[in-house]
């Protein structure tokens, strides 16, 4: 069965699996919030649009209409295949489960934008404060 072409979902994921919150995409791209979460719910998207997100998430447009969870996983177990050949590698393994590394990444970054959020809106309170 042929996977259905839905570039909305397959952006929303890739954004996912980077860290990007839609509010960054949405700033990025002059749009709002909810225009980003109507792309991400659209099946098929303009090419100039799709190039600009693209861009962003740092991924080929190609990438993102060839993008499917399925490669993601199959790309990941190549790693503890050990019957795959690792070329200079010889047979190494992966010493660390690649999914576990890209939660761990994505909660980093989410901490992160989280603390810079945290001090936009002090920085916002204090500047409040001078003006009155």
């Amino acid at each position: 069965m042929a996977e259905t072409l839905h570039i909305g979902r397959k952006i929303a994921r890739i954004r996912e699996i980077k860290g990007i919150k839609q509010e960054a995409l949405a700033m990025e791209l002059g749009v709002s919030q909810q225009t980003i979460s109507n792309i991400e719910k659209s099946e098929k998207l303009e090419d100039e649009v799709l190039e600009k997100i693209a861009k962003y998430l740092g991924v080929t447009s190609e990438a993102i209409k060839n993008f499917s969870d399925e490669a993601v996983v199959n790309y990941f177990n190549t790693f503890n295949d050990s019957s795959v050949n690792h070329g200079a590698f010889g047979n190494y393994h992966c010493t660390f489960n690649p999914i576990d590394k890209i939660v761990e990444l994505y909660n980093e970054k989410v901490v992160l934008l989280e603390r810079l959020l945290q001090a936009e809106k002090e920085k916002n309170d204090l500047l409040k404060g001078k003006n009155e």
